[in-house]
């Protein structure tokens, strides 16, 4: 009764009936109403303890959950795992935070910090910082710099002072006659610094600029930097073009020779390029022209890549990741294929096999990315849905593969702009990408199972309303859970009675392609 499995991960659309703009729920969907109608089907858990997060009302995320849809299991994740460190105090006791802290030192340098500026939990969290720069002060370092990247998208788009406040407040509580730490510059995450899978280097060399050089525009505060670029040009705060604070002309924070510098993100994805930048500055780097090279010792929140052991210095051990989907298969003879476009390439490939850039076997694992357009989703919200499905449907019909998987961004990446009318396109396109896959399986006799990462296509209205009156936009993920269904599925396929989450996928895939689950996994979410 065994088949071979397609996977599809529609992005960011989760499952609900609650309605606060849900354009998933009023998108024209006809296949995926099928699917959670007509075939085997439920509703998973994507977010909180399912997928390794400290707490059921921290959101899900494309990383973690393609983590969880990988590997069969749940592992402290994100903000848990540096929480743990943070509280058990072993992230102080790591080399990289000494080597960070004396490097400094010894120079009589500064000690820099830049990341989101939120408490989103997707890529950072607030208090993690706070918590470092109090532990600063404790350990003598005299000055702290802080290069804020505003979210506005996994928090509320327009809540960036919130968080200048509140660090703002620690600063002035800390500076005293021998410690002085202020903000130093800034940006919004979709425009410096945090481009992700080198979809656009541009960015990071705007940030670049920014953090490192202290070249940009020039303001006293961060206020008014957020106040006046906000009403000059109606941006939200993850579209804010990057600033400089600064005493006249004199920037407050440039990265100096003697400095150390700490991303403190989490999350690896918008972490990669920024690394790259500090750790190969005087070994080839040539993505752009960095003109100023400091001598600083640069260290990760995590080392954000374990292949390419990016970067070198880092404070928090990432999860060891064993047992994954894919070494099941390789050991195994199956031979998988993987695609998506350049925006969640690395979910389906690096994500989904543990956090390990490179294959377990080139000669059975093939992986083929679509470049994302460098365009505003809103601008073109079907994205590369026809040019993933038309790969995807010939390597069903090749007959070669005995898995594949792949992702669909547009619930996600058009979800987070925070227009409610593109979202429903995105969806809409790929339900209508859904219905050739369909095709397909039934066409060679394959099974199909359709699921999410996380929600966020399922929200895109916040509470409150705009001074014209519209609705204000929701522009992060959800705690939704998320469709799971199975077409075309073994004879007799039937959904067990319980709670099961994303980590459930990877014995459900195996049992569908007639193999008993590795040990390690939690259980198939089929009888």
């Amino acid at each position: 009764m065994a088949k071979p499995v397609v996977l599809v991960v529609m992005d960011g659309v989760g499952w609900t009936d609650k309605d606060m703009g849900n354009a998933v729920l009023h998108a024209y969907k006809p296949q995926i109403n099928e699917l959670m109608t007509n075939w085997p089907h439920t509703t998973i858990k994507a977010s909180g303890k399912a997928v390794g997060l400290p707490d059921d009302t921290d959101m899900g995320n494309s990383e973690v959950g393609h983590n969880a849809l990988g590997c069969g299991q749940i592992y402290s994740q994100g903000a848990k795992l540096v929480n743990e460190s943070i509280e058990s105090g072993d992230i102080y006791a790591s080399s990289a935070w000494k080597g960070a802290a004396e490097f400094a030192k010894s120079h009589n340098g500064k000690m820099h910090f830049i990341g989101l500026l939120s408490d989103g939990n997707v890529h950072s969290n607030i208090s993690h910082l706070i918590a470092m720069i109090k532990e600063c002060k404790k350990e003598g370092l005299n000055e702290v710099r802080v290069h804020i990247l505003l979210d506005g998208r996994d928090v509320p788009e327009t809540s960036a002072l919130q968080y200048v406040d509140q660090l703002e407040g620690v600063l002035s509580e800390l500076n005293d006659g021998t410690f002085h730490g202020v903000i130093a510059s800034g940006g919004g995450r979709m425009v410096i610094t945090m481009d992700r899978y080198e979809a656009d280097w541009s960015m990071v060399e705007k940030g670049w600029h920014i953090h490192v050089m202290g070249d940009g525009r020039k303001f006293a505060s961060a206020k008014e930097a957020i106040e006046t670029l906000r009403a000059e040009g109606g941006y939200t705060d993850q579209f804010l073009p990057g600033f400089v604070i600064a005493d006249g002309d004199k920037p407050l924070g440039p990265i100096d020779d003697g400095d150390s510098v700490i991303l403190y993100n989490f999350r690896g994805d918008r972490a990669v390029e920024l690394s790259k930048a500090f750790d190969y500055m005087n070994k080839g780097f040539s993505a752009f022209d960095q003109v100023k090279k400091p001598n600083v010792y640069y260290a990760g929140m995590l080392q954000y890549d374990g292949d390419l052991k990016l970067p070198d210095h880092f404070l928090v051990e990432p999860p060891h990741i064993e047992h994954t989907l894919s070494e099941f298969l390789v050991n195994r003879g199956v031979y998988s294929y993987a695609c998506s476009e350049t925006q969640k390439f690395g979910h389906v490939t690096y994500f989904w096999n543990g956090n390990r850039s490179e294959k377990f076997s080139d000669e059975l694992e093939t992986w083929e990315e679509i470049p994302s357009d460098i365009i505003p989703f809103e601008l073109k919200p079907w994205m590369k849905a026809t040019e993933i499905t038309d790969h995807m449907v010939e390597a069903i019909e090749s007959g070669k593969y005995q898995f594949l998987r792949c992702n669909y961004p547009n619930g996600d990446m058009v979800g987070h702009t925070g227009n409610y009318e593109a979202t429903l396109i995105g969806v809409e396109s790929v339900d209508l990408m859904l219905k050739r896959i369909m095709d397909a399986c039934k066409k060679m006799d394959y099974a199909l199972i359709v699921t999410a990462d996380h929600g966020n296509s399922d929200q895109m209205y916040d509470k409150g309303f705009n001074e014209d009156g519209t609705p204000k936009a929701k522009t992060s993920h959800t705690l939704a859970r998320v469709p799971f269904a199975i077409y075309n599925g073994p004879e007799g396929t039937e959904m067990k009675d319980g709670d099961f989450g994303l980590a459930n996928v990877a014995a459900t895939v195996v049992k569908i392609l007639g193999y008993e689950p590795d040990p390690a996994w939690l259980e198939s979410i089929t009888k």
